[in-house]
């Protein structure tokens, strides 16, 4: 989520205001808004892309909830010691969190372990441990239009009887510090992005948080006039209409065995009529096709900690495979590929499988990847019931990632086209027009520089770095993965510093390349990526040769608030993952609203970005999709390219002879033998073509007009990407609600009785 103080200001409309009462007290409004911690509850694009949803339904009016964990301790706190990243406790609310309030009144229990007994009556899940979530709230204000909505995060509480009703009495001392067992619940942020780490832990988080928002859901949905109760009993007939649960990836998939449970076994509804009112009200968002991220929880595990989920999902595969087999009779090989559960070593859960046969509806998130998602990762669902697989392409919102960061060019847009684009943001197409105003490009190049030299200035303070603020800020920053390719873009370096050294009177577009992002603790290569950057940037930046024509740095500790502010210092944006592997991203949105161009393989969001701006307004190259699908095909060899490319060659030898490392001349060794041996990204296969696309951008960037004038068509080309838009697309095509752009008059003005009634919709 960031931080919220001037987002909540901005979205009041009393960020004028508070400056200048905050001044009036001799205060600093920006010194303060640095003070306030970010609030990093999630790991990279999945986590920020809720909280863009979160701003952008609430200034829909959509009357929607979102839902999470309160993590004591946030992703990692990054420190770079010699180079190397090493982590530290994020204790973000060491000082208290103004923002949420505590709601002990809706605590609720979850269970765990025990056993099912079976009788006549049903199934009846005993002898549990039974641990408490204990709601906070945090309002989500609506952009100017007096709504604010609710992110109710639940923290796990140890009931007072824990482990004092047992027979050990005799230890009471040990009974009441056993109390961390439970509370370790929500303890802490399990790090990893796009990688599953099948932990007892993390699968207690991913149920705690799903069995508390489910009976949360439960009780608002029987308060209401919809539960209508008819002797004690609750006719759930209308529950999908007046309820819709999107599955944020499969983390939550627990969600739909524990909505069974709920309506078979406590509020004994017949299995058919509990199954299809789950499947109504549940729709999942795929996020990644790395086979890796998928989770696949053992059923040992599962049987465990939740043993009536694992029946229940038993029973829900057996009917699932039932149907496939009436429709494919004898087809086995069909039955093995659909199943929920995977045989092997260790019997698994496959959550996707879940999750697809347990929704109506199943989305990718950008077009790219929604057809991967149909024709290869699950292509047997979709041959199944091809109208369930849907696409909604992700986006940001315009109000933390413009007004917000950039009020400078958010102002110049104003200035043009008026204000209504900050909730509309399909106009900023009418920017077109202004693309030959001489007068503009000045005004928007004024902008960038004016923000590039309050970066370089928070550089020199922070990191004690100077730089060039005419350079080109050249910017790569994401979670540290070897799918991104910051190993490519590390090459590229090392042969723009081969460059410069073999003539060093050559001309040279000067430029600071900018790495950031956090690697996963366990994640051995990409902390070994870290260590590569940071010692390639130790010989480029102390050689007397290169002076400040290249400088390269990398970006400590990158979140939600420093992206604020190197986004819109960004000249060049870096989005060069393997065609097929980035789902959507959603940086690179970032980086074309704020006025940087973008350096890119067609994957993901990219791809929408070149049909929108046009490609020649992108610096696309290297292989597509097909290109990789046929380099599989034949065999990729690294090889090959290291011996036709003299350049890459060089570079690739400099890393290996220790010429980085030269106190232990091996230590790149693994990095090396990756690239040669098991790249399974194919980093030596684009090398070539993005070396010769980033020429071009260093000519274009020597034109400052030219290059000006591509930004504003960039900028202009940018309004689809706003998550206003992906949100509408989500309420009209899954949840079926309509957004309401009636403003709620504010809590001092009385309201005509005409404006009380709610329209008709459900909840999300």
């Amino acid at each position: 989520m960031g931080r919220t103080l001037q987002n909540t200001m901005i979205n009041l409309g009393l960020q004028n205001a508070c400056d200048e009462a905050v001044y009036q007290l001799g205060l600093d409004m920006e010194e303060l808004e640095e003070i306030e911690e970010d609030a990093g509850l999630g790991n990279g694009g999945l986590g920020r892309l809720a909280a863009c949803f979160l701003d952008s339904m609430a200034t829909l009016g959509l009357a929607a909830y979102g839902y999470g964990i309160r993590y004591e301790y946030g992703i990692f706190n990054q420190k770079i010691r010699d180079g190397w990243q090493v982590e530290e406790a994020d204790d973000w609310l060491r000082h208290g969190n103004p923002w949420e309030k505590a709601r002990p009144e809706y605590m609720l229990p979850v269970h765990f372990y025990g056993h099912v007994e079976h009788s006549a009556s049903g199934a009846k899940w005993i002898d549990t441990q039974v641990v408490l979530a204990l709601p906070y709230d945090t309002p989500v204000p609506g952009y100017m239009n007096n709504t604010v909505n609710t992110m109710r995060l639940w923290s796990a509480r140890a009931p007072n009887d824990f482990n004092l009703r047992d027979f050990n009495v005799g230890d009471y001392i040990q009974a009441v510090l056993d109390r961390n067992l439970a509370e370790n619940i929500s303890r802490v942020l399990y790090p990893n992005d796009n990688f599953f780490e099948g932990k007892e832990l993390r699968l207690k988080q991913e149920y705690f948080v799903v069995a508390a928002t489910l009976q949360d859901i439960i009780r608002r949905f029987k308060a209401s006039k919809f539960g209508s109760t008819e002797s004690v009993r609750t006719v759930f007939d209308s529950f999908p209409d007046q309820v819709a649960i999107q599955l944020n990836d499969t983390h939550p998939a627990m969600a739909i065995p524990e909505l069974m449970r709920i309506f078979v076994d406590i509020e004994k509804l017949p299995w058919d009529k509990a199954w299809d009112i789950t499947k109504r009200t549940f729709a999942y968002t795929n996020h990644t096709v790395l086979p890796e991220a998928l989770e696949r929880w053992p059923v040992d595990l599962v049987e465990k900690l939740l043993p009536r989920h694992l029946q229940i999902i038993y029973e829900i595969n057996q009917r699932h495979l039932d149907h496939i087999a009436s429709l494919f009779p004898n087809d086995v090989d069909r039955l093995r590929r659909m199943s929920l559960i995977e045989e092997g070593d260790t019997k698994r859960i496959n959550m996707a499988h879940l999750c697809i046969v347990g929704s109506h509806a199943v989305n990718g998130v950008a077009k790219i990847h929604s057809e991967i998602v149909k024709t290869q990762v699950f292509e047997d669902f979709a041959a199944l019931e091809p109208e369930k697989f849907q696409n909604k392409t992700n986006g940001i919102t315009p109000r933390r990632w413009l007004l917000l960061c950039n009020p400078g060019l958010a102002e110049l847009i104003a200035e043009k086209i008026g204000e209504d684009y900050v909730r509309d943001l399909s106009q900023l197409t009418k920017l077109h027009e202004f693309v030959d105003d001489d007068l503009f490009i000045r005004e928007v190049a004024k902008v960038k520089q004016e923000n590039k030299v309050k970066f370089a200035l928070y550089l020199e303070k922070e990191y004690k770095v100077k730089i060039n603020p005419s350079s080109m800020f050249d910017v790569h920053v994401k979670r540290i993965h070897e799918y991104k390719r910051q190993l490519m873009n590390c090459l590229h370096i090392i042969t723009m510093y081969n460059r410069i050294r073999r003539d060093p009177t050559k001309l040279f577009v000067p430029r600071t390349v900018i790495i950031g992002g956090k690697a996963a603790p366990g994640y051995h290569m990409a902390k070994m990526i870290i260590k590569l950057i940071n010692a390639v940037a130790q010989v480029v930046n102390n050689d007397p040769t290169v002076g400040n024509k290249l400088k390269v740095i990398f970006l400590e500790n990158y979140r939600v608030s420093l992206a604020e502010k190197v986004i819109p210092a960004t000249d060049l944006s870096e989005q060069i993952s393997t065609a097929g592997t980035e789902a959507s991203g959603t940086g690179n949105m970032k980086f074309m609203l704020n006025g940087a161009l973008t350096i890119g393989t067609m994957d993901g969001a990219n791809v929408e970005m070149a049909e929108e701006a046009g490609e020649e307004n992108l610096f696309i190259f290297g292989m597509r999709v097909e290109d990789v699908t046929e380099l599989d095909r034949r065999g990729y060899n690294a090889q090959l390219y290291y011996d036709r490319l003299p350049e890459l060659k060089q570079a690739v030898d400099q890393i290996k002879s220790g010429f980085f490392s030269p106190k232990d001349p091996n230590l790149f060794n693994d990095v090396v033998n990756m690239l040669f041996h098991h790249d399974r990204f194919k980093v030596f296969a684009d090398y070539e073509a993005y070396v010769k696309c980033q020429e071009k951008v260093s000519e274009l960037y020597l034109n400052s007009k030219a290059w000006t004038k591509m930004v504003i068509r960039n900028i202009a080309a940018a309004g689809k990407f706003s998550s206003d838009r992906t949100i509408k697309e989500y309420a009209r095509d899954i949840w079926h609600v309509e957004p309401s752009d009636l403003k709620i008059p504010p809590p001092n003005e009385p309201r005509d009785a005409g404006q009380d009634k709610t329209p008709n919709g459900t909840a999300a």
